[in-house]
């Protein structure tokens, strides 16, 4: 049986047809993706929920379908109309996807989402949900090591797996581009563990990376207002009260944004080495603190805020944030890549037996060292390192590097 389930035109165009006889009222659709339905008619407040359109036609030529905003519901993954297709009419299932499809005679009756752009490179990976239904017949049973198992604590470790496997070995590197707002903050991202990298991207499309402030500056995570005497004051409900940070005000209003213009060379020089102005620049050229030598702003996470915060010499700045997640974000359909698919099998055995009580050492031992061996095979795998790359990359390495 072929693994592949959607044919060229499922996987490309997001589409299917049928063709209706007079008598059926279900079709069964057979894309990979399922139908999210929420409503039929387009003037509901849900109708934009779908994620998936219906088109009718009596010819099927090109301008002649027509959206189906009432009549059907669906069931499952099939299309149920209330009255039967007539004979050789024609029906088309199309899934969003940004072009909006072919079969929309206007904007609002085209199929705009991204649907189809989702599912695109599905294959190279494996459903959580499918990695403990095999889990349960490969690995659990009569005359297998784990002759029992509740579902509930192969999900427990299956996620745990997962989420370990997220922070070092998968492909859990997520990205956002946004703009720097004139308050130079931006809320973390719903699914946010840890920052990898940051830049700020200029006309034309070049990334610069953007330096954390270290020792620079820093954000309280707490601002008690005290008395005169500088002990924190409590409200009526015996809670310190909370006042603004002085500290990020005068980073966020010091002259970090008025540095990068461009100027004479010879004024730039009687600045940057001017002792009556030591601050002025500072990092910026040589004999400096290497770890301020930046000309490309700071950023901070913000703990109190639970926002990223940057220099205001970034304000209105594209920026790409790139950030780690666990992987857990749409729980058991979290995509699992298949190159990485058998350490998690791995990860999943050991762990169980590892819990359970009068289990033979040496079968632990086993399991943790055929569980290493595998996650290691699998950052190997997904490491993605191509000879041409890495020959490219070794030509610069005869220069000589200067501390």
């Amino acid at each position: 049986m072929a693994l592949l389930t959607e044919n060229n035109r499922q996987y490309y165009e997001g589409a299917q047809s049928f063709i209706g006889d007079g008598t059926i009222v279900s079709f069964a659709t057979t894309f990979d993706t399922d139908l999210v339905f929420a409503a039929a008619s387009n003037t509901a407040t849900d109708y934009p929920l779908n994620n998936f359109k219906l088109y009718t036609s009596n010819s099927g030529s090109p301008g002649s379908w027509s959206e189906v905003v009432s009549g059907y519901s669906v069931s499952g993954n099939s299309i149920v109309f209330d009255t039967a297709p007539a004979d050789g009419d024609y029906i088309v299932v199309q899934l969003k996807k940004l072009d909006g499809g072919n079969y929309g005679s206007t904007i609002s009756e085209k199929a705009y989402g991204d649907t189809v752009e989702e599912n695109y490179g599905s294959y190279a990976y494996t459903k959580l949900n499918d990695i403990i239904n095999n889990f349960l017949v490969a690995y659990v049973g009569a005359g297998k090591l784990i002759p029992s198992v509740k579902r509930t604590d192969l999900i427990f470790h299956a996620k745990r797996g997962l989420q370990e496997f997220s922070y070092d070995t998968l492909k859990s590197i997520k990205s956002q581009e946004l703009t720097v707002p004139v308050g130079l903050s931006i809320p973390l991202p719903q699914d946010y563990v840890n920052y990898t990298n940051i830049y700020w991207i200029d006309n034309q499309g070049v990334k610069h990376i953007i330096m954390p402030v270290n020792n620079l500056t820093g954000s309280p995570y707490t601002i008690p207002v005290q008395d005169a005497k500088g002990v924190p004051t409590q409200d009526n409900f015996d809670n310190n009260i909370e006042g603004t940070s002085i500290i990020e005000d005068r980073w966020n209003t010091n002259d970090l944004k008025n540095r990068n213009i461009n100027v004479d060379d010879t004024v730039l020089a009687s600045f940057y080495y001017n002792y009556d102005f030591p601050n002025l620049g500072y990092g910026e050229l040589y004999g400096l603190d290497p770890q301020y030598a930046n000309i490309n702003g700071y950023f901070q996470i913000n703990e109190r805020e639970n926002k990223i915060s940057f220099s205001n010499d970034l304000v209105d700045k594209i920026i790409l944030f790139e950030y780690i997640s666990d992987g857990l974000a749409i729980d058991l359909d979290t995509r699992v890549p298949k190159l990485a698919e058998e350490a998690l099998y791995a990860h999943i055995s050991h762990a169980i037996i590892a819990s359970r009580i009068n289990q033979p050492e040496y079968i632990v031992q086993r399991l943790k060292r055929e569980r290493s061996a595998k996650l290691r095979n699998a950052k190997i795998r997904l490491s993605n390192l191509k000879l041409n790359e890495l020959v490219q990359v070794m030509r610069g390495k005869s220069k000589w590097i200067k501390h």
